[in-house]
């Protein structure tokens, strides 16, 4: 008679007949399957979440030399007719009056002004201020308190699970307690920040920080002349934010992990 090589069977199959239900097997049955059920859902949910890295690296992220800017101030006591935007830097730029991508709208009866403006900036030290020195006429009582609505740099891009206010730090900044004869100023570091989404889209965006105050600023002839100025600096170091997800092999792999190990538990 031949060698049966089923002898060598250590996984023996019980036959049906010598097996005998109970209702303690039937509870852990159960209760396996849900653990199961519920550990297959957990590992879904862990495949479907965007995890972001992020890291640093010296290098400027993106081509060319300037970087647009996106700056909206409520003056609440200043007219729109004086109010105009003036921008310099270091390579010897000097704009004033700046009016490309600008936009006024009176407040307050027309004694108040929100001032919006879209330009862009060098990739080199400098500032862009809102003054009334770009005006033919100067007010007889100028007052630049304000509510800065939004100053954001780069691309206009909320990037999920990181901090939205480090992009748009000076959003309800208010100045309104403060005497209307002062100057302000807020000196800012930029900081370059790349975000790529899963779907291999890249934003380019920048944080930054600021420090403020305010003093009082005379003009020719001890004239008083306030101003809103914002200093900036970019550094050399660029964040970088990446989308990763989980790949669909680890997803099966724990999937079929959990469910063999559940199983073995209970066979045992």
């Amino acid at each position: 008679m031949g060698f049966d090589i089923r002898r060598l069977d250590i996984y023996r199959k019980v036959p049906k007949d010598l097996t005998q239900p109970t209702l303690t097997g039937a509870t852990i049955s159960i209760c396996t399957c849900m653990f199961i059920f519920f550990l297959l859902i957990s590992e879904l949910s862990s495949f479907l979440t965007t995890d972001i890295s992020s890291h640093l690296y010296v290098d400027d992220p993106q081509s060319g030399d300037k970087v647009p800017v996106l700056i909206s101030v409520e003056l609440p006591k200043m007219k729109c007719e004086y109010i105009g935007l003036d921008i310099q830097d270091s390579m010897g730029r000097h704009e004033v009056g700046f009016v490309d991508n600008t936009d006024k709208v009176p407040i307050n009866d027309g004694e108040g002004c929100i001032f919006t403006s879209s330009f862009k900036v060098n990739k080199v030290p400098g500032n862009f201020h809102v003054s009334t020195h770009g005006s033919r006429e100067q007010p007889l009582k100028p007052d630049m308190t304000h509510i800065i609505k939004e100053l954001r740099i780069g691309d206009r891009f909320q990037a999920p699970n990181t901090e939205a206010a480090a992009f748009n730090a000076l959003e309800g900044q208010s100045t309104v307690e403060k005497n209307g004869l002062s100057s302000h100023d807020y000196v800012m570091k930029i900081v370059p920040t790349v975000y790529e989404t899963i779907d291999g889209d890249t934003k380019y965006m920048y944080q930054y920080t600021h420090a403020y105050k305010d003093y009082i600023a005379y003009g020719h002839g001890q004239r008083v002349m306030p101003a809103i100025w914002f200093r900036y600096e970019l550094t050399p170091i660029t964040v970088k934010y990446t989308e990763e997800r989980k790949p669909f092999y680890h997803f099966i792999t724990m999937v079929t992990k959990n469910t063999i190990s559940s199983s073995l538990c209970v066979s045992f």
